[in-house]
């Protein structure tokens, strides 16, 4: 989730890679019936990992903590949740909620796919096609436009975040460290990689971190699971083998963005219980992740852009005085953030099952687009190894929920 920016992705595959019960979802809707639950859900997801039997980030909540996180993120849905307590509706009121409930879904969904889409195709816009060599700053600037809406977003009221203290700050470091380590290579291997190829090789996330769970959290895979990722390590071979625009600076800047994205995972896990424990309400939900997330790399930004020479490209670049460049580099990072909030809208409004089907099978449109939008040469052995990928992906997602 910059955690939007390529970080987006990492939520994804982070609900991906963990086990959860889609009954335990249904019911919780049941319970509160109101479209506020998967905000504190999506958290609860990494905050009760190591709670929890299933190991997963499906956490739970009582309904007086959902009826308040609800009245302060999805300030719109009073109508459902006046129903939910019994209040009085006219019926035509019940007629316009039923029909926002039916197409809540679909509604949801296309908003997080095309938020996924766009950030992904908008970031290789900007890295490519104008060929902008700095990634820490661009992770910089995208970080910065996304603290700054969710701070004044909580300052107004809209949505709920826990206030920082210093021991919470120090506490976090060490993820904040492998989070900025994440983007920035994820920045990288992008510029250099198409599309297609990125979301097959991100695949690899998937293995290190169920070995990681292995050897951490003594967590062991079902069969199915682990012939899933034996069918993603083939697919990431040989599409490697048979990438006809193969850069090996690519190559080597994504495998570590997989080692650093798993890493951020499992260390994200150990580390939240002591997290909640320093914050006021005694939890952290996730839009008070994405701003302590954003805020804390900004200085290590700084540093990075200094001690690497960027602010000397910077001065220096002429692309920098393209106003279009700024649009676009200013839209992806909004479509990063707009992912946090829209998958938290989706989540809630169809389960766990049905968001990480989706969010796999939305792998597919990202990967045509990127092969078509940028002009990628392809060879027939190539296509094949995408498609076998992109299949690998879904079948990793059901086999997690058998």
């Amino acid at each position: 989730m910059q955690l939007s920016g390529m970080s987006s992705d990492f939520k994804l595959d982070t609900i991906n890679r963990h086990g959860y019960e889609e009954h335990e979802i249904s019911q919780l809707n049941g319970e509160v019936a109101s479209s506020g639950a998967r905000s504190r859900l999506a958290f609860r997801m990494l905050d009760d990992a190591e709670k929890e039997g299933l190991r997963s980030i499906n956490g739970t909540m009582s309904t007086k903590e959902h009826g308040s996180f609800n009245d302060r993120f999805f300030r719109g849905d009073r109508a459902a949740t006046s129903e939910s307590i019994g209040l009085p509706i006219r019926d035509g009121a019940k007629c316009e909620n039923g029909s926002a409930r039916r197409s809540g879904p679909l509604v949801s969904g296309t908003a997080y796919c095309i938020s996924s889409c766009s950030m992904i195709l908008l970031n290789k816009v900007v890295l490519s096609s104008y060929n902008f060599r700095a990634g820490i700053s661009l992770m910089f600037y995208q970080n910065l436009i996304s603290s700054v809406i969710v701070a004044v977003l909580g300052l107004c009221g809209v949505v709920s975040v826990e206030k920082l203290n210093w021991k919470l700050i120090r506490v976090w470091i060490p993820v904040n460290i492998i989070f900025v380590g994440m983007l920035v290579s994820g920045m990288y291997s992008l510029r250099y990689i198409n599309i297609a190829m990125v979301t097959i090789l991100k695949n690899v996330t998937n293995i290190l971190t169920a070995i990681g769970e292995l050897y951490i959290f003594r967590k062991h895979q079902n069969q199915k699971v682990w012939v899933a990722m034996f069918l993603m390590i083939i697919s990431a071979i040989s599409g490697g083998i048979t990438d006809l625009s193969f850069d090996s600076v690519g190559y080597a800047w994504q495998f570590l963005n997989c080692v650093l994205t798993a890493s951020y995972s499992l260390t994200l896990r150990q580390v939240m219980d002591k997290a909640k424990q320093l914050t006021r309400s005694g939890s952290l939900n996730e839009v008070s992740m994405v701003l302590l997330n954003n805020l804390l790399s900004l200085p290590f930004a700084i540093f990075s852009i200094l001690l690497f020479g960027e602010w000397q490209y910077i001065v220096n670049a002429d692309v920098i005085r393209m106003p279009m460049f700024w649009v676009v580099a200013t839209a992806s990072g909004l479509f990063g953030l707009a992912i946090s909030f829209t998958s938290m809208w989706f989540l809630h409004q169809t389960g766990p099952t049905t968001y990480s089907l989706v969010g796999s099978l939305n792998k597919i449109p990202i990967s045509i687009a990127g092969l078509l939008v940028f002009n990628v040469p392809l060879s027939v052995p190539n296509i094949f190894s995408i498609l076998f990928g992109l299949f690998a992906g879904i079948f990793f997602a059901r086999a997690k929920m058998s």
